[in-house]
Parts: C-alpha cells; sequence; structure tokens
C-alpha cells in the first residue's frame, strides 16, 4: 500500500466535502475529492485505497459509480454515503459491491472507525496476493536455478567463441583499404551488438537466480540518487524528459550496498523515462519513516494497468515486446535481499509511482 491511505471522496455537497475533507487530513489520510461521477472517475486514475461515494450525484447514480470503481480498481474499498437510508438502497450498496455503508450525516467516530475497517480489509487482501505471488515467484525461481548451470556453460561458451573470432576478422578487415572496408564493418558492428545483448540476458538469468551475497553498510541515499540522475541526464534530456530529485535534508542512512541500491534505481528510472512522453517529468523522493525510509521513482507517462500491477514483478511477465522480464523481478530480488518491501500504484503526476523500503542503518 502508499504511504500514506488515499481517501476518495465524491459528493457534491460542498460544504460536507470541506468539512470531511479537514478531519480526514487531520488524521494523517490523503484527501482527492470530486462532486461528479465524471471528476470521481478522473481523480481515481492516480489510485486509492478507500472511496467514499454518495448515493446522489448530479450526473448518475452512486451505485453505478461504485460499480466502476470496483472494476477499474479492484484492491480498493468502497463505502457508500446517502442521506436517505432505506432498504433498497442498502441492498443496492451491496450489491454494487460497496464494503460499507453509512447514513449521512455520519459522527466522526463512526466514520474514523469504518475508514480503518475498510483499509484493514484492504491490506489484508494485499498481504494474501503478496503471499500468492511470492510462492508463484518462488515456484520460478527453482526452475530457473536448475536450468542456471546449463545455460552459464551452454550459451557462455559458444558467444564467447563467437566474439573471439569476430575480433579476427575484424583484425583482417582493418587490413583492407579503408574505402573497402564500410560494408564488411557495419554487419560485424550489428553481430557483436547482438552478441552483447544475449551476453546481457544471460548476466540477468545469473543474477537472478544466483544473487552474490550482500555486502551491507550504512549508506547515504543522497550520493546514490544524484549518482543515478547524474548518469541518466543525458537520457533524459535525449527524450525531452524532465529529470527531477527531491530528497529532504536530513534524510537518515541506510542499511544496503551502493552498488545494487544503484542497480535499483538505474532501473526504476531508466524505465519511467521510457514510459514518459515527451514534455513530461520523472521524480526521484525519498521520506523517512520510523524505522525504514520510503524511496519512490514516480513519472507522469500513462501509467500502468490494473490488471498488469498484480504480475509487474513476476519472472519473465513484460509488456515490452522485446523485454526478458527479468528487470523488475530483480529490482524486487535486491529490494527483499536488502530486508525492504517493493510495490507500484498510480503517482500524483498521472503515471505509475513504483515505491521500495529500506531499512534505516544500524
Amino acid at each position: 500500500m502508499a504511504l500514506t491511505a488515499r481517501v476518495l471522496l465524491v459528493d457534491d455537497n460542498a460544504a460536507l466535502v470541506d468539512n470531511l475533507r479537514e478531519t480526514l487530513e487531520g488524521e494523517g489520510y490523503s484527501v482527492a475529492t470530486a462532486g461528479t461521477m465524471a471528476e470521481a472517475t478522473k481523480a481515481a486514475i492516480g489510485g486509492f485505497d478507500v472511496a467514499l461515494v454518495d448515493l446522489r450525484l448530479p450526473d448518475g447514480d452512486g451505485t453505478a459509480l461504485t460499480e466502476q470503481l470496483r472494476r477499474d480498481h479492484p484492491d480498493a474499498a468502497i463505502v457508500m454515503l446517502t442521506g436517505n437510508a432505506t432498504v433498497e438502497t442498502a441492498a443496492a450498496a451491496v450489491h454494487a459491491g460497496a464494503f460499507a455503508y453509512l447514513v449521512k450525516p455520519a459522527t466522526t467516530p463512526d466514520l474514523l472507525l469504518t475508514l480503518e475497517q475498510a483499509l484493514r480489509q484492504v491490506r489484508l487482501q494485499a498481504e494474501k496476493r503478496e503471499l500468492a505471488r511470492r510462492a508463484q515467484v518462488a515456484e520460478k525461481l527453482a526452475a530457473v536455478g536448475t536450468m542456471t548451470a546449463g545455460l552459464s556453460h551452454e550459451i557462455r561458451n559458444p558467444l564467447n567463441a563467437a566474439s573471439l573470432q569476430l575480433a579476427v576478422l575484424e583484425r583482417r578487415l582493418r587490413k583492407l583499404p579503408p574505402a573497402e572496408q564500410p560494408p564488411f564493418l557495419e554487419p560485424l558492428k550489428l553481430v557483436r551488438d547482438e552478441i552483447a545483448r544475449l551476453e546481457h540476458l544471460l548476466q540477468d538469468f545469473l543474477q537472478f537466480a544466483r544473487p552474490r551475497e550482500l555486502i551491507s553498510r550504512p549508506l547515504a541515499l543522497e550520493p546514490v540518487v544524484s549518482a543515478v540522475a547524474d548518469l541518466l541526464a543525458g537520457e533524459a534530456e535525449r527524450r525531452g524528459v524532465r529529470l527531477e530529485c527531491e530528497l529532504p535534508p536530513g534524510l537518515p542512512p541506510v542499511q544496503g550496498e551502493d552498488e545494487r541500491l544503484r542497480q535499483v534505481l538505474m532501473n526504476l528510472t531508466l524505465n519511467a523515462l521510457e514510459e514518459t512522453p515527451r514534455g513530461g517529468r520523472v521524480r526521484i523522493w525519498a521520506q523517512p519513516r520510523a524505522e525504514d525510509v520510503w524511496i519512490a521513482v514516480e513519472d507522469s507517462g500513462p501509467g500502468i494497468d490494473p490488471s498488469v500491477r498484480q504480475r509487474i514483478f513476476e519472472p519473465f511477465f513484460s509488456t515490452k515486446p522485446s523485454g526478458s522480464g527479468l528487470g523488475l523481478p530483480i529490482v524486487h530480488a535486491i529490494v527483499s535481499q536488502h530486508g525492504g518491501a517493493v510495490g507500484v500504484d498510480g503517482s500524483p503526476l498521472g503515471g505509475a509511482r513504483f515505491w521500495f523500503t529500506l531499512p534505516r542503518a544500524l
């Protein structure tokens, strides 16, 4: 779940909305508001944990909106509000998939209790999905581990031989007159690039299936983030995307390994740059918590379909035609090895937000 529980408040009574928003924000919730079904649909794109939906809206029925939100955001909970409670409206709310049903004006204790119960349900469902996902990942890891040794020998040896022969061929071609070299050297470079891609793919297999032991120590995050931002500044400029870093002053050190955390941030940031259209934004930011530090990479791109989010960290699952499906699983493996958690949700910028946590330095 996100760092702060997100509530979507849908009601056309402006005074009530202002009152509820002030109450909920005072309790630490992040609140987005909408007065119509159309506004609610748009506001929900960024994601939410619990929605408070009025039964009667200017442009439609709250039960219809509830059904739509449940379809588009199956991981969230919906609480319906009404000023005219009847058996029929209660039954309609249940049929639409609402978690609970409150009569306006609800008392603050009743509202907060219902919200907490809804959030507890959302967390429990998220934990069940995570346990099922981990079991699936473990099965795939076992299969990958079994075939890794064979792949390492059967693929790497021919690749090394091919690279050696290409080097020999290039030396011979360099002896030709300069004007005759380009037609031969261009396809040679193409073959070398493809061999390098295969070697990189094999390295991903090896790293994912048999990760080396972590060399953990107290580590400042600022230099890690700055190094990744500097490395990708040229790529961001080439794509016409603004790359931002927002780290609060006095960010506590974390327990980790510099090289591997750079790999995590590099992977997530490069993915965000690739998904963000020209003129968009990619932002890296962090926030300290009681026992860990929360780091996020978010973008203003098209976001990730909710149905895909459930599989995004699965080995060999990729939305890219030429992707290996190991980039994000490697990110997940590295963060887990550090004792942290990783996830994805909607970004306030409009796209996707990948986040992970790292324990504070011992």
